[in-house]
């Protein structure tokens, strides 16, 4: 059985109205939870009352196991959450925090031993102890290794990027991360990815378009998708969903027409909700063959 494993950061999302656990890789997580992949999420978090409450949410999620480390030292994280009036999200996120200080370990190294893919972003390797754990394992495991860009200013550098892109098999961004990266923003998006390609030779270069959905380059093909109409709620998790969905069908090795168009349904899904990670309704279930 295939088996999938998430790292980086957990961490409680902030709102006006209340607070939700959060952080992609384990939002990516949860979503292929929902699909029924065998999935592990590695992280750490404080010992702290909001750590108990992550791990209480981890274990009703059936997502915790001892690759939650606790630290002694650093707090869990808390983001706080500023929605604009598209229901657009930008993030304030306080450093150092637990998942800056996850460790190599014997449990950590076999779980990316047996896994058949591994992803991992860029938040969580912004410091160097977080980043050197991935690396290591990264250089270590067989397993496809799937980049989730993710960028969140000013928690990145340039140089890091590029590490983890030349590391990673499959690398999925949004259409501002692409600019950024690649440049040259009044060129085709297709020649962009090509150029980004040229460098990094990627198998798979995955660009989403928010409400216009997505484009694939996927052994020496684009693969387009126009995307689904909705109503936002807020935006995120809709990223960690369509990634969730792509990783799922690319290791059913789906048509990936196909496989495009269902993942921009599911992110479609989550955006025309509240929260990262809403129950999937019975149409979603029905794409995504599980009823």
């Amino acid at each position: 059985m295939k088996n999938v494993l998430c790292f980086g950061e957990i961490l409680w999302d902030t709102f006006e109205d209340g607070k939700k656990a959060g952080g992609a890789p384990m939002n990516v997580a949860m979503h292929l939870k929902q699909q029924r992949v065998d999935v592990s999420f590695a992280s750490r978090i404080g010992s702290d009352p909001s750590g108990d409450e992550l791990v209480e949410f981890l274990k009703k999620g059936d997502l915790y196991s001892e690759l939650i480390q606790r630290d002694e030292v650093l707090p869990t994280c808390e983001v706080t959450v500023e929605l604009d009036k598209n229901q657009q999200a930008t993030y304030i996120i306080p450093k150092p925090v637990s998942w800056d200080n996850i460790q190599t370990d014997a449990l950590l190294t076999q779980a990316a031993e047996k896994a058949s893919a591994i992803i991992y972003g860029s938040l969580a390797c912004r410091d160097k102890t977080t980043r050197d754990t991935l690396l290591n394992l990264l250089d270590e495991t067989k397993a496809i290794k799937i980049f989730d860009v993710n960028l969140r200013a000013p928690h990145y550098t340039l140089s890091t990027i590029e590490t983890l892109t030349a590391r990673a098999d499959v690398v999925k961004m949004n259409e501002e991360e692409a600019k950024l990266l690649i440049g040259g923003s009044n060129r085709d998006l297709r020649d962009q990815i090509m150029e980004f390609r040229s460098k990094y030779h990627s198998r798979t270069i995955c660009v989403t378009r928010g409400e216009h959905g997505a484009i694939v380059w996927h052994d020496h093909d684009f693969y387009d998708s126009p995307g689904c109409p909705v109503q936002v709620g807020d935006t995120v998790g809709a990223g960690d969903s369509f990634l969730a969905t792509f990783v799922n069908g690319l290791l059913k090795n789906e048509p990936m027409q196909q496989l495009v168009d269902k993942s921009c349904a599911v992110g479609a899904f989550v955006a025309g909700k509240r929260g990262a990670n809403p129950p999937y309704d019975d149409n979603i279930r029905r794409l995504l063959g599980l009823s």
